[in-house]
Order: structure tokens, then C-alpha cells, then sequence
């Protein structure tokens, strides 16, 4: 492999946008793209920008019926046409001009992330615009009209891989990726997510562990709201360091929804950009560890666009790129300025929460019986660990 990083990037992809007061706000992608220009990530050799192409018919329908890409095309020439029938013109994706095209070409940044991977032209990839997990075959959900991260999925069995790993940190469940491979034993979905009795999609209990052809090929941690740092990264290497190494992965496909902070304004989670940090960084460990390095890291949910959003994507570039941005770095400036102008908010002042490092207690050290969070571990690897050939 070359060693190198590549961020997918195309300034058309501000143009996902379901207008005026959606959470969604394509602000975030511009400040993000910003804010990685600012720390000069994008300069020297650890990292190329590329813009890759717009996921084509073919490509969209290795994961999206026909019927559905024929009904979003129809609604991006015209939205008043839009069928809410498959997800559409609905008050969580309402229809817009151009909808097509930009959502392809957003699935077209993940599906040539994963190209490069595969082919050896990076060890890593970004496409923070991607992780739009929540689209199914057959219908837009979830502010998510296609499923790009899937779509990168599909494309890399079609090359050729027989195993690949998805793990998937969004606050909510990565249900259409799911729904995608549940039947597929070549592929694991992994999940960490605010439990479905407290949060859209309300699925993505522990019990869901895909189907009998594909038996443990699903992965569900359901944690309680108001989970915060010490109990998200306790869940996290509980379960997924083991699933992954057991799977033994061509590829890591992860999505990095931003959404789990305990800033975001649609979620019950109380986790901080340190502990964000922490888990981008484990898996890049993971890939390397157990992925001979190939990495495809996606963005996702995240609806504090200013304060949360670009820094934490901005950190997962440079851990991408083997130029870490130290948690104590001062926000640039320039940056803050250009906050100010978009949105008339100054932004942070540092790239962090204030509580860096972060530290978590190893499920190692002992299961408390009566601790909401210990129970929901439990239930995960009791109900999947032995389907891996690992102990509960």
C-alpha cells in the first residue's frame, strides 16, 4: 500500500440540504472542509484530496431497488411529485431540487473511498459528507436518501473481499446497513447506539444478530441515555475489538456520527469530543491490527454544526492522515472568523472538551450486576459472543 490518506471531497456535496430549519444543515460539511484547511491537513504528503465521481444506476442498485432511484429521481426533477410512499417528502427527508444528483454523488465519495482501499491507492479513506446509514432498499429515512455507507460495502464484495467489518458509532442505530447484509455472512455490522426505547429508529436490540444464513453477523449494543464517556468507551472495547478480531476483516468500514455528544440537540447520550477522538483512533488501531490497514472512515449524524461537528470529523482527518491534531491545539483563528460569517456563531476555542485523556474501566475488571450499562454489555455478548466462538 502507498501509506497515504485520502479525503473524498467535493464542494457539491453542500447541496444535500432539506432547506431551512432541518438539523441536517450542510454547514457543517463546509466548516468541517474548513477547519481541515485551517490546521493544513490537506497539505503535504500524508494526505490527497479527491473528488470522486457520482455513484451511477448500477452502483446504486447493488444495495437500492430500482423503483426507489426511478421515485428519487422524479422528485428531484420535480418535488412535488415526491412519493412519501418510499420515504419521500416527508418532514425527516423532504424533497428538493437536485436530490439525485447530490446523493449520488455523495454515495459515489464512499463507494470510490472503498475503491481506493481495496486497490491499494491509500491504506485510508474519508468521506466525512457519508455514513447516511439510515436509507433503506427500498425508501429514504432518517434525514438519508442513499445509503452510502452500504454502498461502499457492496462495492467492496463486488471486488472481491470476502470479509468486511462495519462499525458503526452514531448515536443511532445503523439500521439500513444492517437491513442491508443481514442474510450476507461476509459482512458484520457492528452498532454502538442509544437504546431503541429512547431513540429513532428503535431498532437495534441485542437480539438482532442477523439472519440464520448469516447467524452473529449482526452486533448490537443498546446503551442507556445518558451514557457518558467512561461507560460509551467501557461498551465499546467490551465488545468490538473482540467481534473484529474474531471476524478476522479485509476491510474496516466505520461511520463516526458526531451526534452521540452531549451537545447534540436530537439525542440522549452525553459523550465528549475527547471520547470521540479516543474511539476514531481505536479503530485505526483496529485496521492496522487486524485489516492489513485498509480503513474507510465515513461521518454521519451530528447536528451541533458549529461547536461539535467540524472538530470532531477534523480530528478522524488527521488520524487518517498520521497527523493526529493534539486535543490541546487552539481552534485557528481564521476558522472562528468563518464560523462567525456563516452562521453567527464564534465556534470553540480548542480542539477539545477538557477532558483529555480519557479513561474507561475494562470489562476485565468485573461485570457490576446492577449497573444499566454493564447489563446492556452483557446482553450484546451473551446473545452474539458465542456465535464468534468467544466466551460471554
Amino acid at each position: 500500500m502507498s501509506g497515504r490518506a485520502q479525503l473524498m471531497w467535493d464542494q457539491a456535496v453542500t447541496g444535500y440540504d432539506f432547506g431551512d430549519g432541518h438539523p441536517m444543515d450542510p454547514v457543517r460539511l463546509e466548516l468541517t472542509r474548513r477547519l481541515v484547511g485551517a490546521f493544513g491537513l490537506d497539505e503535504g504528503q500524508g494526505l490527497k484530496v479527491v473528488a470522486g465521481r457520482p455513484a451511477g444506476d448500477s452502483t446504486l442498485r447493488l444495495v437500492h431497488r430500482a423503483d426507489y432511484v426511478s421515485a428519487v429521481k422524479a422528485a428531484s426533477a420535480d418535488p412535488a411529485v415526491a412519493d412519501a410512499g418510499y420515504g419521500l417528502g416527508t418532514v425527516d427527508d423532504p424533497a428538493f431540487a437536485g436530490m439525485h444528483e447530490v446523493s449520488a454523488l455523495i454515495a459515489g465519495q464512499s463507494v470510490g473511498a472503498a475503491e481506493a482501499v481495496w486497490r491499494g491507492e491509500a491504506d485510508h479513506a474519508v468521506n466525512f459528507a457519508g455514513g447516511l446509514h439510515h436509507a433503506m432498499p427500498g425508501s429514504a429515512a432518517g434525514f438519508c436518501v442513499y445509503n452510502d455507507a452500504a454502498l461502499a460495502v457492496a462495492r467492496l464484495l463486488e471486488l472481491g473481499a470476502q470479509r468486511v467489518v462495519y462499525v458503526d458509532v452514531d448515536v443511532h442505530h445503523g439500521d439500513g446497513v444492517q437491513a442491508a447484509f443481514w442474510e450476507d455472512p461476509r459482512v458484520l455490522t457492528v452498532s454502538l447506539h442509544e437504546h431503541p426505547r429512547t431513540l429513532f429508529p428503535q431498532t437495534g436490540w441485542p437480539e438482532e444478530t442477523g439472519a440464520r444464513s448469516a447467524e452473529g453477523g449482526a452486533v448490537n449494543v443498546a446503551l442507556p441515555a445518558g451514557t457518558g464517556d467512561e461507560g460509551w468507551l467501557r461498551a465499546f472495547h467490551a465488545v468490538v475489538p473482540e467481534v473484529v478480531a474474531a471476524f478476522r476483516p479485509q476491510v474496516l468500514v466505520t461511520q463516526h456520527g458526531a451526534d452521540t455528544h452531549f451537545e447534540d440537540p436530537l439525542a440522549h447520550l452525553a459523550v465528549s469530543l475527547d471520547a470521540q477522538r479516543a474511539v476514531q483512533e481505536a479503530c485505526h488501531e483496529l485496521a492496522h491490527e487486524h485489516a492489513d490497514g485498509r480503513w474507510v472512515a465515513l461521518g454521519g449524524g451530528g447536528y451541533a454544526v458549529v461547536d461539535v461537528v467540524p472538530r470532531s470529523w477534523t480530528h478522524l482527518v488527521g488520524i487518517a492522515a498520521h497527523r493526529p491534531v493534539e486535543p490541546t491545539a487552539m481552534v485557528p483563528e481564521e476558522w472562528r472568523d468563518q464560523a462567525y460569517a456563516l452562521t453567527r456563531t464564534r465556534g470553540p476555542l480548542r480542539m477539545t472538551d477538557g477532558r483529555w485523556p480519557v479513561s474507561w474501566r475494562s470489562w476485565d475488571d468485573g461485570y457490576d450486576p446492577a449497573d444499566r450499562l454493564d447489563q446492556a454489555i452483557l446482553a450484546t455478548r451473551r446473545a452474539v459472543f458465542p456465535l464468534h466462538g468467544l466466551l460471554a
